[in-house]
């Protein structure tokens, strides 16, 4: 990732922290809209989960300036969620759902270079899980991730 993209993602998360429940509430039902499917992985609750999912997000976006540091959780994270079922297929499905809520969460903040850079971040993240999932190791930002389109997501 470039230091402008972590900057941006950085900057734009402190505004979404404040409303964190809210946040966690609006991506889980909107990525229940996409993939009601999706649903049946989350067992116990919800409210819980979205607590969890803020909190590992705010680790991760904190983390960028440590990538070293933060990759074998990540790839950890990713061995899990194979575990939990997740498949290469769900990755876009919360990058859609993810970058939909950050839009609402900031609004007019969530300008197309905001969007730019939590796509990139996101690509790298799932890149890193989706390869630990596979028995992979991880590779560079450069490697485009398996089933997300980046492309559509950027646009």
């Amino acid at each position: 990732m470039t230091p402008e993209s972590k900057t941006l993602v950085q900057e734009s998360w402190t505004r979404v922290e404040p409303i964190a429940d809210t946040a966690a509430a609006t991506f889980y039902g909107r990525l229940f809209e996409l993939d009601p499917s999706l649903r049946a992985m989350f067992r116990g609750d919800l409210k819980e989960q979205g607590k969890k999912l803020m909190q590992m997000l705010t680790v991760v976006v904190r983390g960028l300036d440590r990538l070293d540091q933060l990759v074998p959780a990540v790839e950890a994270l990713g061995r899990r969620h194979a575990g939990y079922g997740v498949q290469d297929s769900h990755y876009h499905t919360v990058a859609s759902a993810l970058l939909w809520t950050l839009g609402k969460g900031l609004g007019d903040a969530f300008t197309p270079a905001v969007k730019a850079a939590w796509v990139e971040a996101y690509t790298l993240l799932a890149t890193v899980m989706q390869r630990a999932a596979a028995g992979e190791p991880a590779l560079p930002q450069a490697v485009p991730v398996r089933g997300i389109r980046t492309q559509a997501l950027a646009a």
